[in-house]
């Protein structure tokens, strides 16, 4: 029974965070209380966390997670600046005599969005508000209008720079330098959030495209699901449609551009990059007139308000961390994982499965820092290259926030969608392209090289 209760504290935690109690809380609450008992009954040694200030420490040293608060920075001033709303406006003038085109708008506002602030919560909401009744009001297809917002919402999990993929990766690099080290190499390689933004771009716009093309599809099939705005209706033509299309694309352009930009070109680290994303989101907001001291300390308000559930998460899941560890629970599960019929190829597909169950009721930031430190060194000691993993698991949870009845996306949504807008169309919607990214997931494990081609060129590596 003693070998299975780090198990059981896994679990544990799941219903407490089911329960409605704060992750950080739940998940150093857990694990202490596990310790306590482990160490009442002999089953744990209390000498495991001692390591927990050099864990601390290591946090608060961490250089990478700077991006972090400059990311969130970056997003929540393109939100408050109004940048989407006039994206939108915008590509819904240049696409809207298409049939399908206000969801192809929605689609490329969604991409745009997703590059420029990688906050899922936040472009689902947005997007929804926006567009939705614009979409409902030109007759479209309710399913298809509500799948369209909430799969190009998801895409801030998998188009850099993504606040999951400066997570992620950071996990990552540390989980693959363990996983040499068990296999007895010293001087061990490592894997940067850098890796991860380049290996994670080609199959983030093979995503936009197959979204496109899906979209295109019902058009041309379903015309009256996904009508054109009628002539009557197009605000602008000619000369002042471009050049309004100018005026309103190229700085969000010009911002991805110099934030990725430096990251591909070995320029700047994801951090240094970070900053830069924050000083031209304030640039953004001023060229918008949106820039005022009460707008930015609501930003900084709200920045900090989630960059300290972000670090507290941390310090919460480096004591679940060393509890699990000090039970031997990576060890159990290592076991579990090397002892499947099929090997590597089952080992991955339990993990991916027990991943999008999770995303069912855990967000992405408690699976990163909970679930990738226990089961990423024993994947990867595997032979299984890190960025590849990284952008599997990403694209995973993306899927999972998208499927019924618990993904994420959808109850975002369905809080700002209208009252004739049905839960059951929303989950109609959406099921094309829950399809359409297990599909990506099936190509990304027929050919990693969708994932890792990119970094090989750029680095090297």
């Amino acid at each position: 029974m003693a070998e299975f209760l780090p198990l059981l504290m896994f679990l544990s935690v799941c219903l407490v965070l089911l329960l409605g109690y704060p992750v950080a809380f739940s998940l150093g609450g857990t694990a202490l209380a596990f310790a306590w008992i482990g160490g009442m009954t002999g089953h744990f040694d209390a000498v495991f966390l001692e390591a927990l200030p050099n864990r601390l420490y290591g946090i608060m040293t961490n250089e990478t997670l700077i991006a972090v608060p400059l990311f969130v920075f970056m997003g929540v001033m393109l939100e408050r600046s109004q940048v989407a709303e006039n994206l939108l406006d915008t590509m819904a003038a240049l696409f809207g005599p298409l049939r399908g085109g206000l969801g192809i708008s929605v689609t490329l506002v969604g991409m745009l969005l997703a590059a420029s602030t990688g906050i899922v919560g936040a472009t689902v909401v947005t997007m929804g508000l926006l567009s939705l009744p614009t979409m409902l009001r030109r007759n479209y297809d309710p399913g298809l209008a509500a799948g369209t917002i909430c799969a190009s919402g998801t895409l801030g999990q998998i188009i850099p720079p993504s606040i999951i993929l400066v997570l992620l990766g950071d996990v990552l690099s540390a989980a693959y330098q363990q996983a040499q080290l068990d296999m007895g190499i010293f001087s061990p390689e490592t894997v940067s959030v850098g890796d991860l933004f380049v290996g994670a771009l080609i199959p983030g716009l093979l995503l936009v495209i197959l979204y496109l093309l899906y979209q295109a599809g019902v058009a041309i099939l379903r015309p009256e699901s996904a009508p054109a705005i009628p002539p009557e209706e197009r605000a602008r033509t000619g000369a002042a449609l471009w050049g309004r299309v100018l005026r309103v694309l190229l700085p969000p352009l010009l911002l991805i551009v110099a934030v990725l930009g430096s990251i591909l070109g070995g320029l700047a680290t994801p951090t240094e990059a970070a900053s830069v994303g924050a000083v031209g989101s304030i640039l953004l907001a001023l060229g918008q007139r949106r820039f005022n001291l009460a707008t930015l300390r609501e930003v900084m308000r709200n920045t900090t308000r989630v960059t300290s559930m972000v670090f507290m998460i941390f310090i919460g899941a480096a004591i679940f961390s060393l509890v699990f560890r000090g039970y031997e629970g990576d060890e159990l599960v290592t076991g579990l994982l090397t002892d499947l019929p099929g090997g590597v190829f089952s080992a991955v597909l339990i993990v991916m499965l027990v991943m999008f169950l999770l995303g069912f009721i855990l967000d992405f930031i408690e699976i990163t820092f909970v679930v990738v430190p226990i089961v990423g060194p024993i994947l990867l000691a595997m032979g299984l290259d890190p960025v590849w993993l990284g952008v599997m698991i990403a694209i995973n949870l993306q899927t999972s926030f998208l499927t019924p009845p618990f993904g994420f996306a959808l109850f975002y949504l369905r809080g700002v969608a209208p009252r004739e807008v049905s839960t059951g169309q929303i989950y109609r919607g959406v099921a094309p392209f829950i399809v359409i990214q297990l599909l990506m997931l099936g190509l990304l494990a027929w050919q990693p090289g969708l994932a890792t081609w990119l970094p090989n060129a750029l680095y090297g590596g």
